[in-house]
């Protein structure tokens, strides 16, 4: 039998097609445990307690109640929100062949092909007149950008174009697209100004493999560090002159320079602002970052089964491994020896094991929101994940059994000891 917390992580990815969503998904949860939605033109509480801001899809969280001065350490958990897809563009109907058909074009790393011949929906967000926003979760195969048949193509692997093979059919006749999004969302489309839609894959999350062993889903990069995060937080043990954080952040995937990414100042001003609500001063802000750690969480590559030349050879990651400690020398990984011992600390008051991944040196290495968070706020940074297949995939594949642990380490790491 599958771990419980498996099977929760799979509804949490269903509910949460977008940035904005997993954002929605996060705040339900909170403010059933008691965090209260500040808005970011709210003049904040004094008093402790427990709150969370959003900005566009990213969310900040965190607790006040075992703070004892301004000045007091923060631990901050943190991930993203986003994945790679395809979105919709700006001017997007086509009519090819008499067909209806929108135009689509790549976010992020999007491994394009594994993105063909799948029943595709449409989510997103819509900004109306009068300021208003809605979100809209279309899940229905509206979408499907249909491969290229292999008689066409000598029998050869044919190189997906962004610009040219990645727009999806939608009808057998012309039409608007917006008309069905602006319809499904129930409102009118005259009063859409502004879009910003994305597709994702219709078929449910699953546990699949003997006894449902393996979760096959989309978005696990970085949906699973959203849901474990959030767990952690959820279940931290207070820790007397420890405040705990939970940051997800937007637009990783594009590198995170937007007002809501990891090189924004959302991170910077929230901790600020929690200083300065609990009667603190700027030093005392700095003090408080001095003395703060951050464990970035982010996906990790598993060794590949039918690839495994292509993993560091000393460095094997096992789906039902446990966590992983990411390093690299170039610092495409924020993790440092310090880092390192503060969250193999946290594993081991967890119960779980630590697997500790490197790239190979001949390949190029992804980053993450580490390096770019620990450089805007100066605070000691450790990337960390859990081990997955396929990432940056449509659908994606992680081991049941790594879920629960990932999330009773990060909840350690934000109570140390």
């Amino acid at each position: 039998m599958a771990p419980a917390p498996a099977a929760d992580l799979c509804a949490f990815i269903d509910r949460s097609p977008t940035p904005f969503h997993v954002c929605v998904t996060v705040a339900a949860e909170l403010e059933a445990a008691g965090y209260l939605w500040l808005g970011e033109r709210d003049a904040w509480p004094v008093e402790p307690g427990r709150f969370f801001v959003v900005r566009g899809g990213s969310l900040v969280a965190w607790s006040t109640e075992s703070s004892v001065s301004p000045s007091d350490a923060f631990r901050v958990v943190g991930g993203h929100t986003d994945s790679p897809n395809l979105r919709l563009k700006q001017h997007h109907d086509l009519s090819p062949e008499g067909l209806g058909v929108v135009a689509l074009e790549p976010y992020g790393g999007a491994w394009l092909h594994s993105w063909l011949d799948r029943d595709l929906g449409i989510a997103g967000r819509l900004a109306l007149r009068g300021g208003r926003e809605v979100l809209v979760h279309v899940d229905e195969p509206v979408l499907r950008v249909p491969q290229l048949a292999i008689h066409l193509s000598d029998r050869k692997p044919l190189e997906v174009d962004p610009q040219r093979h990645l727009n999806g059919i939608w009808s057998t006749s012309r039409g608007s697209f917006l008309d069905l999004v602006a319809d499904r969302a129930g409102i009118d489309v005259g009063d859409v100004l502004g879009f910003e839609l994305m597709t994702h894959d219709t078929q449910p999350s699953a546990l699949t493999g003997l006894n449902g062993e393996l979760v096959s889903a989309p978005r696990l990069d970085n949906q699973v560090t959203c849901f474990a995060g959030t767990r952690a937080l959820l279940a931290v043990e207070p820790v007397e002159g420890v405040r705990p954080v939970l940051a997800l952040f937007d637009h990783e995937e594009v590198g995170s320079t937007s007002e809501r990414g990891a090189q924004s100042d959302l991170l910077a001003t929230v901790l600020e602002r929690i200083v300065i609500a609990a009667g603190g001063s700027r030093d005392d802000y700095h003090r408080a970052i001095a003395a703060s750690v951050c464990a970035s969480g982010d996906m990790a590559h598993a060794t590949h089964p039918n690839h495994a030349e292509r993993h560091e050879p000393l460095h094997h990651i096992a789906i039902g491994g446990g966590p992983v400690l990411k390093l690299h020398p170039n610092l495409r990984y924020a993790t440092d020896a310090p880092g390192t011992a503060h969250f193999a600390e946290a594993c081991e008051r967890a119960g779980v094991p630590l697997q500790r991944y490197e790239h190979r040196a001949d390949l190029p290495c992804g980053s993450t929101i580490g390096p770019l968070s620990a450089a805007r706020t100066g605070m000691l940074t450790v990337d960390v994940g859990a081990p997955q297949l396929a990432m940056h995939s449509a659908r994606e594949t992680m081991g049941a059994a790594d879920v629960e642990p990932y999330a009773r380490a990060l909840a350690a790491f934000l109570a140390p000891a």
